[in-house]
């Protein structure tokens, strides 16, 4: 079976993956290291594979979150984050596990080096929160 999805199930997808590493950028910038974690998470979620790795490389990056501050952001990011997993087991089951596997390889990579500071580890358990919460697929068709 061929997934299609549309371009707003797209922009979900994108919004949630490349908002997440944003996200967690912006909650690492008290520790004076948002732009390495920008790449190293941006350069993992470049390395997806599957239908995902194909709607990430689409238009990397190109996902505006219109967040002057990290709870704007958030705003923003973690419901995408749930509605994208919600999409992905409806739409396309056996891809809910990947994206959820790249978001959080992707938040790994961001923080490899030195460590998370408290602010970081709080804002990867929010987003994988987010990633959790959408129903799982036999809870959607029940």
């Amino acid at each position: 079976m061929s997934v299609t999805f549309s371009d707003q199930d797209k922009l979900t997808l994108r919004t949630a993956a490349y908002g997440a590493v944003a996200l967690l950028s912006a909650a690492g910038a008290a520790s004076g290291s948002p732009h390495r974690i920008a790449t190293d998470g941006s350069i993992a979620l470049s390395s997806a594979t599957g239908l995902i790795g194909h709607v990430l490389a689409e238009k990397p990056g190109a996902v505006d979150l219109g967040g002057k501050s990290v709870a704007a952001i958030a705003d923003r990011v973690l419901p995408a984050l749930t509605e994208a997993m919600r999409l992905l087991q409806e739409q396309a089951p056996a891809e809910a596990g990947n994206f959820r596997r790249t978001v959080v390889v992707a938040l790994e990579a961001a923080v490899r080096r030195g460590g998370p500071s408290p602010t970081v580890s709080d804002m990867t358990n929010k987003i994988i929160a987010a990633l959790d919460a959408a129903p799982a697929a036999s809870e959607v068709t029940a």
